[in-house]
């Protein structure tokens, strides 16, 4: 008897989140793991609902299902959704939003997706409902930062950041989250993507910022701490949106007018919300006008 496919899936993709959940060590927030649970669980229960798995089959519960998963980032959820859309299983026919989401899941490096795309077209990049996040519930106080950097960086990196982000109007502990997340305080690190650095500045900041030597941790700093600056005035004070930019670019942020949908973003994000203990950091409005995708 052949077996479907989509059974594997909740296993295969179990054993993904929990390799992602992983990869950051000791110093990847707890949180991490549970969002990675909540994924695969929702994905389990989406894939029961679309295909009638032990549950009646109800295509509108497992479309819902999907998009909360997507929203968190899961790729093979963006692509399921995608593939539901492409053949109209249990929703109304759409190559537009079928593209949506498959171009979601190919922007996070699933193959398929990216197949799939050539079947329905680009993306129009029109966000559907479902993909923005629930009003948000009233502000609470800032929680304090989750580590202390002094016990964790090196003196000198430490004692570099401490004087000079002031100066960019930047608080250290910002700063300081931002290395520790992108190159763990090595001054020699260079990524697959050919980011630099301490703060692994790709080779087009390093020309905007003008930083000549990227392996040089003073030129380094300098060229990250001006870029968070005005990413701070461009986002208006937003951690989460400065940090979401930081890793997956400013563009990307204002194209889903949020935290992207992608894994790897979205735990970056909330580890350094954890580090610095605060949603909110101050900004000087004239360094740059405010992102117009901002409400």
């Amino acid at each position: 008897m052949r077996m479907r496919f989509s059974r594997f899936l909740p296993v295969l993709m179990a054993t993904f989140c929990t390799a992602v959940a992983a990869q950051g060590g000791d110093s990847t927030p707890n949180g991490a793991a549970a969002d990675g649970n909540l994924i695969s669980r929702l994905r389990l229960e989406a894939i029961a609902y679309e295909h009638g798995e032990g549950v009646p089959r109800d295509p509108v519960l497992a479309t819902a299902l999907y998009c909360k998963g997507a929203r968190l980032g899961d790729a093979q959820a963006q692509y399921n959704l995608g593939w539901m859309y492409a053949n109209g299983r249990g929703v109304e026919r759409s190559d537009q939003m079928a593209a949506f989401f498959f171009q979601l899941a190919a922007e996070q490096g699933l193959e398929a997706a990216q197949r799939m795309l050539k079947v329905v077209g680009a993306s129009t990049g029109e966000v559907p409902d479902c993909m923005h996040d629930p009003a948000l519930p009233p502000a609470t106080p800032a929680a304090q930062p989750s580590v202390d950097y002094r016990t964790i960086a090196p003196r000198k990196i430490f004692d570099l950041v401490t004087k000079m982000a002031p100066q960019y109007q930047v608080e250290p502990q910002l700063a300081l989250a931002i290395i520790a997340a992108e190159s763990n305080f090595n001054s020699l690190a260079l990524s697959p993507k050919n980011a630099q650095g301490l703060m692994q500045l790709i080779p087009q900041t390093s020309v905007r910022f003008n930083v000549k030597n990227p392996y040089d941790p003073v030129q380094n700093i300098r060229g990250g701490l001006t870029y968070l600056r005005w990413l701070l005035a461009y986002f208006r004070g937003d951690v989460a949106l400065v940090a979401a930019a930081y890793n997956a670019g400013e563009g990307t942020v204002e194209r889903y007018r949020g935290v992207p949908p992608y894994l790897e973003t979205q735990a970056y994000v909330q580890r350094i919300l954890k580090s610095v203990g605060a949603s909110a950091h101050p900004f000087d409005e004239t360094v740059t006008r405010p992102s117009p995708s901002l409400p």
